[in-house]
């Protein structure tokens, strides 16, 4: 005989834990977020979360699939928290970069959290709703539509890898990280010049920058390339125009405004996920 089905709702602790607290989807999320600062990504097990819970460990089970949904959870709050209180300018340069940077931040802030989740795709509601919000803001460029598309893909990608390679340095052990900082003051800057010009001319230069992010120096490199498009796309529509009458010329939807965060309708996005082989957001 099939078991009845338990309605998710009924399915939630509702009394308080050993510790006087009440399980929450946000509770777990934010107490293993504390768990891989502490003890790593090793450590995040279903035991020691129930401990740290003050509750049973099959507690879990009772919000999330097992630890990879969790997984998942944890990156929809990382784009969350990097995208809590933003709001558009109208100046499509400086919303993409304070995004940018707002995601490096966040990400930076959780290193162990931001290895593990960089790569992953959740289709929560964070993730959905920093996805409309970036194409938005793309989009009122008046940009055509492929051009949108490419470059929110290397933006995004551009943002997570400086994310996950940046977080990696810092979730290195203290003593391994400070060693790599000092490979450049204790090998580089001796190299020779009769064996390694080239190192020897910039050794200064490259001390100087090289044990800190480049993601603000690819950011504007990006943003650059953007611009360049931008302007290559409106160079394009000014020649059609002039080149069609007023009667022959096609219509055209209006680029739609930047909007602000979150989206009116992030919360129509939870019970749905985008199909697709490439990142959304995580893709932010």
């Amino acid at each position: 005989m099939a078991k009845k089905v338990v309605p998710e709702e009924e399915r939630r602790r509702r009394r308080p834990t050993r510790q006087g607290v009440v399980v929450t989807q946000q509770l777990i999320v934010e107490t293993a977020l504390r768990m891989l600062h502490e003890h790593g990504r090793d450590g995040l097990t279903v035991r020691r979360l129930g401990l740290a819970l003050g509750a049973d460990p099959s507690t879990l089970y009772r919000y999330f699939r097992g630890i990879d949904d969790l997984t998942l959870a944890i990156a929809d709050e990382l784009i969350g928290r990097a995208m809590r209180g933003w709001r558009p300018t109208g100046q499509w340069r400086t919303d993409l970069r304070e995004i940018g940077l707002r995601i490096h931040t966040a990400y930076l802030a959780h290193p162990e959290a931001a290895v593990l989740t960089a790569s992953r795709v959740s289709g929560r509601a964070n993730e959905i709703a920093g996805d409309e919000t970036l194409l938005g803001v793309l989009r009122s460029t008046g940009l055509p539509d492929p051009d949108v598309v490419r470059i929110y893909q290397a933006f995004v990608d551009q943002a997570l890898a400086f994310a996950a390679l940046d977080a990696a340095s810092l979730a290195l052990p203290e003593a391994a990280r400070a060693a790599d900082e000092r490979v450049w003051h204790a090998t580089y800057a001796e190299l020779p010049a009769e064996t390694h010009p080239n190192i020897a001319a910039l050794a200064p230069l490259l001390v100087a920058r090289m044990n800190d992010s480049a993601y603000p120096t690819a950011l504007e490199m990006l943003l650059d390339s953007a611009e360049a498009s931008i302007r290559r796309a409106r160079r394009g529509g000014d020649r059609a125009g002039s080149s069609c009458t007023a009667a022959s010329a096609p219509t055209t939807r209006g680029a739609p405004s930047a909007p602000t965060w979150p989206p009116p309708t992030a919360s129509s996005c939870r019970n749905g996920a985008p199909t697709g082989t490439r990142p959304t957001f995580p893709a932010l």
